[in-house]
């Protein structure tokens, strides 16, 4: 018997850990293992929990089909897993393992502990690389260390998967008889670990949607990306993060599809359609960092010298920036469209961090958290990157002198206001002119019912960057 361990990878097609584990006429099982405590642990949003239990059913029913049965193990925590995995394998006569690996420190750890408690009972290990388009350590300078800035990364990137090339493997065949399958609802132990598993309908799940969004975002608005991706009142860009995240679909997915609608994979910012690949590859940029240093999965900064930064704590400063109650509307918009969503536009990432870190000093690692606990697409690697190139920790990361201006940054990219007077609907009825600064308009209506600006913009830029030239003194 050959068990194939699913994980961030729920799909059928472009599976590298599947296909390996249906080459033979073996018969093959598959698992998913349910943490809540260590999901807990994580930060893992409960709205990313119910999307991927949502996966893990439709899932369970396409594999049934198949005639490959999906075991489901429910451990606390990733210690318990070894045991449990051991377990299961003495039941079912497992002798081989597939599994796509993990690139984050703690599902590192536990994937080793799994193996050496396997390899007791000669159950042999085989893993992939199932969550990049090149495996991390295949992108290298010419004396063999990781990039650290992203354009030189680019390019080698771009020249290695010349070089390898884009090939597709589709779902597996059908191996026996179609199975019944037991719907996670039906389950006791499941209700009971994770509450309500209705997934949010603003996020159906399954391959198929992942590829109808896909194949949309490439007919209608690709090439076009690079004029409207920074606007949130368009449906400008792909909306396929939390697809990625879960594995629902592959970069590779992606990048062929691109490559199959422009008929040709573009290589510079002059070719339509390379700045979306772009994305993809910062997504792989960030993802390669995270495996080869691990201290990114320790809450420790890129840039060590940032770990003195003299970061201020102010609970109900770090609540109004949660809540949405920062007295910027494009600030507060775009949190309570993540707190009602689980969902951010980046251009909205970017400015929200930049907020809690440049205008509030309030350390990044507070932030990330608070993204992990809502988002629906909360990967460690893309926020843990982006959090840190907005507060100028990271690789790459924005100069610390450059400070986003969230008053000019609703004006260029929100200019109507619409998106704003979506979320903050104090503001629903102000005029455009008076949207982005609407507190004298609001005060000549009599009117108190969105909060002042928390604090002086240009006054917190200029301490954000004494903090930062302290560390040169």
């Amino acid at each position: 018997m050959r068990l194939v361990w699913l994980r961030n990878d729920l799909r059928l097609a472009d599976n590298p850990a599947l296909r390996h584990a249906c080459a033979g006429d073996e018969p093959v099982a598959a698992l998913f293992i349910i943490s809540p405590a260590q999901w807990r642990q994580h930060k893992m949003a409960p709205v990313r929990q119910r999307f991927v239990l949502a996966q893990v059913d439709e899932l369970g029913r396409e594999l049934a089909a198949l005639g490959i049965p999906l075991h489901l193990l429910r451990v606390e925590t990733f210690a318990e897993a070894p045991a449990a995995l051991a377990d299961l394998c003495r039941e079912l006569g497992v002798t081989q393992l597939y599994a796509n690996q993990a690139i984050e420190i703690d599902e590192q750890r536990r994937d080793h502990a799994v193996s050496a408690a396997l390899a007791e009972q000669a159950v042999s290990c085989h893993w992939f690389n199932g969550c990049c388009m090149l495996p991390p350590g295949r992108v290298l300078t010419g004396s063999c260390e990781m990039f650290k800035v992203f354009t030189p990364f680019s390019r080698a990137w771009l020249k290695a998967l010349d070089e390898e090339g884009v090939v597709i493997h589709c779902a597996p065949a059908r191996r026996g008889e179609p199975l019944p399958w037991q719907p996670l609802a039906e389950r006791e132990w499941v209700d009971e670990a994770l509450g309500e598993l209705t997934a949010d309908p603003r996020w159906p799940v399954g391959e198929a949607e992942a590829l109808r969004r896909l194949n949309i975002f490439l007919e209608q608005a690709v090439l076009d990306y690079g004029e409207t991706r920074d606007f949130p009142a368009i449906a400008g860009t792909s909306v396929l993060s939390p697809y990625l995240a879960a594995g629902i679909i592959s970069p590779r997915q992606c990048v062929a599809a691109l490559q199959q609608r422009l008929g040709y994979r573009p290589q510079s910012k002059a070719q339509p359609g390379f700045v979306w690949l772009n994305e993809l590859i910062w997504r792989e940029f960030y993802r390669h960092l995270l495996v080869l240093i691990q201290t990114l999965s320790m809450n420790r900064p890129f840039k060590p010298e940032t770990a003195d930064l003299p970061w201020s704590w102010d609970p109900d400063a770090f609540a109004a920036w949660c809540e949405g109650r920062t007295g910027y509307p494009i600030v507060d918009a775009a949190m309570r469209c993540l707190n009602a969503t689980g969902w951010m536009h980046n251009r909205l990432r970017m400015i929200v961090a930049s907020f809690l870190t440049k205008d509030l000093h309030i350390h990044w690692r507070l932030g990330e958290d608070y993204f992990m606990s809502r988002l629906i697409d909360g990967d460690l690697a893309a926020n843990n990157g982006g959090w840190q190139w907005a507060a100028g920790t990271g690789a790459d990361a924005a100069p610390y002198f450059r400070v986003f201006n969230p008053t000019t940054q609703g004006q260029r990219f929100d200019p109507q206001g619409e998106f704003i007077r979506t979320w903050v609907t104090e503001l629903a009825d102000i005029p455009a002119a008076y949207v982005h600064q609407p507190h004298d308009w609001l005060r000549l209506k009599g009117r108190q019912d969105y909060p002042a600006p928390m604090v002086d913009h240009a006054v917190a830029r200029v301490r954000a960057i004494e903090m930062f030239r302290s560390l040169e003194k």
